[in-house]
């Protein structure tokens, strides 16, 4: 209970210190934005910031801070330590950077930064790894509120049915203008999400000593002995960084109307959804009492889990939450990972987006793939946990690579001297993560646990030493 508290203290702390520290280093101006300069009713559309703020927090969020914290926190209460710290010193940085180099340049995506920053290369690359990204989290995102709505409904209203449902209603999403949807549900749904959380972690404080929240530890707790590093740092991905949020956030800074915006929506959204997964990692441990038992109810699907705690610990009020929110949350994140994926095509291939017509002409590509996927995920027994496997590692290799992207920004026009150190540390951190878990997951190349920990870190230095030589260079002029 303890570690909890502190927890969400050191969050608020770190969103009015370490939130001010970005800012400065950035330096946000009274420039005109891409949404007034570019406005053309679809994509660049003009709007409030609390509207922006909660837009963001779901589009980011949906049931990842959700799943990704349950999930995490079979590896015992050391999971608080990496969701808070992750949280204020890489993820709300990483989502600030992205947002505002975006607005900078246009409302442009990850993969045109990338190119601008990187090189041709870097541009081609991810294009290509941010669209297959978030295709599949477009699938992790209509498979899971598919698979509970079968649960809950008449028999002939199957997983199929629904994961077709939901796939029609991508459509209509991604095709619309953004404030015609989107700008109209998704603030409701961001209170749900928010309210959901709140709802259960004081549910778990007054209940009267049934569940208790453990206290932070370094011990790996893990049942099976799966070691914490890299694997919680890639299974908790939503709830402290996640490349997904650099996919995410041009759409929203093609809507801010101020560059001074940007921390609140940007860097608070990310403290937000922290916060969110914080709870949930706590009331994963506090009701099921050990990993053992958590893990053996995750094994039964993440769905199932929310559910069970949030009707467990609320009742029937606690069971519309659960399905509020594991069908409603997953579905806003996913309808926006298929419009960004269209956005980045439409940069690509330089469609303009004002006619429907090429919005068609990317958008049903999109879901086709999409659909495949989801159709693997729901008839293959272990389908949805491959796909997720993958979309965790893709993502915090996004991240890492969107991390880069913002050094090489800030070291191009930061005033600050060392002000892109801020963006470079969380890079170099990712690196080793992302390349350790591919090298030795079991859906990578399996090598020897030593020998990538050891690949793993030695690249990440290399990348460090060279981002220093060119800083000190920079210094130098």
């Amino acid at each position: 209970m303890v570690s909890l508290l502190i927890s969400l203290i050191v969050l608020f702390a770190g969103y009015i210190v370490y939130g001010r520290l970005t800012e400065k280093v950035f330096s946000p101006d009274e420039r005109t934005t891409p949404a007034i300069e570019k406005n053309d009713g679809v994509d660049f559309v003009p709007m409030k910031t609390w509207k922006s703020f909660l837009i963001q927090l779901l589009n980011i969020a949906g049931t990842g801070p959700i799943f990704g914290a349950l999930m995490g926190a079979v590896f015992g209460p050391i999971v608080f330590l990496w969701i808070v710290f992750g949280s204020i010193l890489g993820g709300a940085v990483h989502d600030y950077m992205s947002g505002m180099i975006s607005s900078r340049h246009d409302g442009a995506s990850i993969a045109e930064l990338s190119g601008t920053y990187l090189g041709g290369f870097a541009k081609t690359g991810m294009r290509i790894f941010s669209v297959v990204l978030l295709v599949l989290c477009g699938t992790v995102f209509v498979t899971s509120p598919a698979a509970l709505l079968d649960k809950l409904t008449p028999a002939w209203m199957s997983g199929t049915f629904w994961a077709v449902v939901i796939l029609v209603y991508y459509l209509l999403a991604t095709l619309m203008p953004i404030d015609k949807v989107i700008g109209k549900l998704y603030p409701v749904f961001g209170v749900l999400l928010i309210v959901m959380a709140f709802a259960v972690i004081g549910g778990i404080l007054f209940s009267n000593g049934q569940y208790l929240i453990p206290e932070v530890t370094l011990t790996n707790l893990h049942p099976d002995g799966t070691p914490v590093w890299p694997f919680m740092y890639i299974t908790v991905a939503c709830g402290a960084i996640s490349g997904f949020h650099a996919t995410q956030s041009p759409m929203i800074a093609k809507c801010i109307t101020s560059e001074k915006e940007g921390r609140t929506i940007f860097y608070g959204a990310m403290i937000a959804e922290a916060v969110i997964a914080l709870v949930w990692a706590a009331a994963g441990a506090a009701f099921y009492g050990s990993t053992q038992l958590l893990n053996q109810a995750l094994a039964g699907g993440a769905s199932n889990v929310v559910f069970e705690i949030s009707t467990g610990v609320l009742g029937t009020f606690g069971g519309f939450l659960a399905v509020a929110g594991v069908v409603i949350c997953p579905i806003t994140s996913g309808d926006t990972a298929f419009r960004s994926a269209r956005l980045i095509l439409a940069e690509t291939f330089r469609l303009d987006q004002k006619k429907i017509r090429n919005r068609l002409v990317i958008t049903i590509p999109l879901l086709i793939a999409g659909g495949f996927l989801t159709w693997f995920a729901i008839v293959n027994q272990n389908g949805f946990q491959i796909v997720w496997r993958y979309f965790s590692w893709s993502n915090q290799t996004l991240a890492m690579i969107s991390l880069w992207v913002s050094t090489a920004y800030l070291l191009k026009v930061c005033k600050y001297r060392y002000g892109s150190l801020l963006t470079a540390l969380p890079a170099s951190f990712m690196t080793a993560v992302s390349l350790t878990y591919i090298l030795m997951a079991e859906e990578g190349f399996r090598l020897h646990q030593t020998l990538s920990y050891m690949i793993g870190a030695a690249t990440s230095v290399i990348l460090l030493c060279i981002y220093l030589m060119k800083l000190m260079q920079k210094n130098k002029m």
